[in-house]
């Protein structure tokens, strides 16, 4: 059985112009774990989820994704690419292609180019598209769609459905509720965490504390640094007070 963690990070430091991005931050996330990030704007949520799914390599430090580090030449090997997936506020869908291409994109790192290129020439496994688009709530009619012809609603589905057909074991999201109205943002929130069962594991930014319920743990940064992480139920308003404190 494999034991090490999903993610664990150790003494992490990212410069910046007039403090750390991040410093001296440390943490695991293990298997069927679902983790909030929390902290004000320029706290350095982003940049730990740059550092967690490889495009950041931090100045000291060290990334461990299911116990391995990054190879020698410090890019992610096709396997890791494959075992992390981002979910992005802007969703980063590609808007000239229908929703089948775009999920299929997921599988870039599995495939390679020449199936890739098949992609954009025909629909290539439909049946696992339509299967990803039914885990979000949506019907596999949409499949053959252009994502300019969806609603916002829709769009958000169809990036989760793309991070599912992914099959990623880390789960991230980097604070892909903030411009959706509550009753939408309820509904994707938990669409997320319903996925991020054991051997998955689900790390989250956030901007609404009141949408903590859900989660087991919460990571808070001030300012580049880890001021709180524990369980949701450890966190005190003087804490959530001070992640949110303007100033220094």
């Amino acid at each position: 059985m494999n034991l090490s963690p999903v993610l664990e990070l150790t003494g992490i430091q990212v410069p910046g112009r007039q403090q750390p991005r991040l410093c001296d931050v440390s943490l695991r996330l293990e298997a069927g774990e679902r983790v909030a990030l929390l902290g004000a704007s320029g706290a350095g949520k982003s940049t730990l989820l740059a550092v967690a799914n490889g495009l950041l390599v931090p100045e000291f430090g060290r990334v461990l994704w299911e116990g391995q580090p990054r190879s020698r030449s410090r890019r992610l090997s096709r396997r890791q690419q494959a075992r992390i997936g981002t979910l992005w506020q802007d969703l980063r869908l590609i808007e000239e292609l229908s929703v089948q291409q775009n999920l299929n994109a997921a599988r870039l790192a599995v495939w390679g180019w020449p199936r890739a290129l098949l992609n954009l020439l025909v629909p290539v496994e439909t049946a696992a598209c339509a299967a990803a688009l039914e885990r979000v709530e949506l019907e596999p009619a949409l499949l053959g769609q252009p994502v300019t012809a969806l609603s916002g609603g829709q769009r958000q589905r169809v990036a989760l459905a793309r991070l599912l057909r992914q099959e990623p074991l880390l789960l991230l999201a980097d604070e892909p509720l903030a411009s959706l109205d509550p009753r939408l943002a309820t509904e994707l929130l938990e669409l997320l965490l319903r996925q991020a069962e054991a051997p998955r594991a689900l790390l989250l930014s956030l901007h609404r504390p009141d949408l903590l319920a859900g989660f087991d743990r919460v990571i808070g940064l001030r300012q580049g640094r880890l001021l709180f992480d524990g369980p949701v139920a450890d966190l005190q308003a003087d804490t959530l007070a001070q992640l949110y404190a303007e100033g220094p």
